[in-house]
């Protein structure tokens, strides 16, 4: 692909920018078995996401998910579900570990199925669509995450980094066993990292792989394309207040950002 200043030939940057979990609707499928919220619902998402990412007007492909996480989370595996595991493609509890379904209402194997069928599949049907037919040459899976780790967690109460790239290797990007998977090569997580440092310098800490290593999305994508891919996650004690309400001039301001960030990476590793 012909390239000015790490560009597509149309002037774009030869990303895929996906955004699961940014979505708060609640399918129609689940209405009356509920236990949550409006705002616990919100919460439990990736709020703010889709505007901290939407970088529509410069990439190749930008492409987002409307039903919360909590009902159908795009970066599990299909075949994780309840009663198999309670944070798989349907979630049993919440992050802070309230039931998400009325007692007695958790969905069986046929309502999975459908809700696969009507939201699951096609998200991942489109990220298949633009790898295959757009010039993609990186795809970012982009994500949120509270500041400190959850009751429901292991590391429950641990402190946050303010971003974490992950390509599933180890704190450096590189595979953590000989041989091992990374979605994206261990020099390009470095300068994604390095970048990104320069960019929110003495505002906090740029990890890689900690404390996620990277989900469905990035391993199964990468598996069947080849086409690298990076988990990114910001902290939403970054931007968040106490009321978790946001100015939109907040998000402006760290969208172009993170977008220089990015650009930034792609200028260097692409010369």
């Amino acid at each position: 692909m012909s390239r000015q200043e790490g560009k597509s030939v149309n002037g774009r940057y030869p990303f895929l920018i996906s955004i699961p979990h940014s979505g708060t609707s609640v399918p129609p499928e689940l209405r009356g078995l509920v236990n949550l919220t409006r705002k616990e619902i919100v919460f439990n998402s990736d709020p703010y996401t889709r505007r901290l990412y939407g970088f529509d007007d410069t990439v190749e492909a930008v492409i987002d998910f409307d039903i919360s996480r909590i009902f159908v989370d795009t970066n599990r595996a299909p075949y994780d579900y309840p009663p198999r595991t309670q944070d798989g493609v349907v979630k049993v509890i919440t992050q802070d570990g309230t039931p998400v379904f009325k007692r007695g209402q958790t969905p069986g194997r046929e309502l999975i199925g459908t809700l696969l069928q009507n939201y699951y599949h096609p998200f991942h049907k489109q990220l298949v669509g633009a790898l295959d037919t757009r010039p993609i040459e990186i795809a970012f899976d982009c994500h949120s995450m509270l500041p400190r780790s959850p009751p429901v967690r292991m590391d429950a109460g641990r402190p946050r980094p303010l971003f974490c790239l992950s390509n599933r290797g180890d704190r450096n990007g590189k595979p953590k066993t000989a041989g091992g998977l990374v979605t994206c090569s261990p020099e390009w997580l470095q300068a994604l990292a390095r970048s990104f440092q320069a960019e929110f310098e003495d505002e906090g800490r740029v990890a890689m792989n900690d404390p996620f290593r990277g989900g469905f999305i990035s391993v199964a994508h990468y598996r069947r394309r080849r086409v690298p891919w990076v988990q990114v996650e910001i902290n939403r004690g970054f931007y968040e207040t106490g009321d978790r309400e946001v100015g939109e001039e907040r998000l402006t301001e760290l969208r172009g950002r993170i977008f220089s960030a990015i650009a930034g990476f792609w200028d260097e590793v692409s010369e």
